[in-house]
């Protein structure tokens, strides 16, 4: 079964390796790679995937591709498809957290990863030129789009923004009754298995890990590392630039403040968090994947062993609540969509989406420097112009443009 969908898994792998700027530029690049260049999903089916992924917690990119193969090939393809993904970019921060203590940090910010956040801005403004079409489409639509946006800019990084910005656009959409008319589809079944091993996991999860904190256990550290990174990716709304934040508070701060109480907490040094915030951007792939640097670097006095145990723990820690999550809920949000004001909010919700990516795309502009009378700041200009525009009207590859980004970076 597997065989007959290597080009689809092809197109996966192919986009694993050129997917920056994030959830919102990720989903610029699905509709490139998996709507117009191979039609594997239609531009309606992925912004709904899109906008059902970003109801639930976790990674919505991740998700959203997760679908795709689920839709393709049911749980199987579903599962190869989210390794494809996730595992190129695990197993390059992965290796950030051998490689760190070799590397002087203060050279790889300024070096060949100089250019990456205006090409990361770049891939954003592309994804917001390829969705507004399809999403805004009538007065409304725009409202939202415009307080999506300044919303998000302004309280970037808050864990309830996203999550409120989604219900209230849904909510906004459903005042008008004429737009969408009544749609019926026929009720799907419902597979309890994954929502029941989600749950199982998370409370099992927390139980052990509490008794080996609270008896102290030998060793324990991998126990409290699973639950603390399982418990993130089960609760986190708003991607990656939640989650860390909430990893920063996690092992690196609240380990100082408890230290009388549980001097064998995971922890990890704050300066390494940093450097791993920052080079997580110039990763292709999902944020998410920060968790198997973080995972590695918990474990790293432990020996290069369990170092390298760590890495898979935090790369499984953080993905699988995700897919557990999703595959369940898809099968409910079929029986939903029956409800015509589930349709009305799905307008809503893909305005806000759309908020959310222009509000991303300035934030990460914010930083990038424009006006010094430098060659950097010009270069970053044609940097961002030049990816929007290659993007949108040539047949470039996406790899071909990050490596002239990286050469830049290098000479200039």
């Amino acid at each position: 079964m597997l065989l007959r969908h290597i080009p689809f898994l092809r197109s996966v792998f192919l986009h694993s390796i050129t997917a920056f700027g994030g959830p919102q530029a990720h989903l610029g690049m699905m509709m490139k790679t998996f709507v117009h260049q191979k039609p594997y999903v239609s531009e309606k089916e992925l912004m709904e995937y899109n906008a059902f992924c970003q109801l639930l917690p976790g990674a919505s990119s991740t998700q959203t591709l997760t679908l795709i193969g689920y839709k393709r090939g049911g749980v199987p393809l579903a599962v190869v498809t989210l390794l494809i993904w996730i595992l190129p970019a695990c197993i390059l921060m992965g290796a950030l957290s051998f490689l760190l203590q070799y590397i002087d940090k203060r050279q790889l910010g300024t070096d060949i990863f100089k250019f990456i956040p205006p090409l990361a801005a770049g891939f954003l403004g592309y994804a917001v030129i390829l969705t507004f079409p399809h999403a805004i489409k009538n007065t409304i639509t725009w409202i939202i789009m415009l307080a999506s946006a300044a919303a998000t800019y302004f309280l970037f990084g808050k864990t309830w923004v996203i999550p409120v910005l989604i219900i209230a656009g849904g909510i906004a959409t459903n005042f008008s009754l004429k737009r969408i008319p009544q749609v019926e589809q026929k009720p799907k079944k419902i597979k309890w298995w994954n929502f029941w091993l989600f749950g199982i996991i998370f409370i099992l999860a927390g139980i052990i890990s509490e008794l080996a904190r609270t008896n102290n256990w030998p060793d324990r550290k991998p126990i409290n590392l699973f639950e603390n990174t399982y418990r993130m990716g089960s609760l986190v709304f708003g991607g990656g630039q939640v989650l860390m934040p909430m990893m920063y508070e996690q092992w690196s701060v609240r380990p100082e403040t408890i230290k009388d109480k549980n001097p064998n907490a995971v922890q990890i040094d704050e300066k390494d968090m940093y450097t791993s915030m920052g080079i997580v951007r110039a990763v292709p792939g999902p944020v998410f994947s920060i968790a198997a640097f973080t995972g590695g670097m918990a474990l790293k006095d432990m020996g290069t062993k369990m170092q390298l145990l760590g890495c898979v723990i935090g790369m499984i820690a953080i993905f699988l609540p995700s897919a557990l999550l999703v595959l369940f809920f898809f099968p409910i949000w079929h029986n939903l969509k029956k409800y015509a004001a589930v349709y009305r909010s799905l307008e809503g919700i893909n305005a806000v989406v759309v908020g959310i990516m222009i509000a991303s795309t300035f934030y990460i502009m914010k930083d990038i420097s424009f006006a010094e009378p430098k060659t950097v700041s010009l270069v970053n200009i044609l940097v961002i112009t030049g990816t929007i525009l290659l993007l949108n009207f040539t047949r470039i590859a996406s790899p071909l443009i990050v490596i002239a980004c990286l050469l830049l970076g290098y000479f200039l």
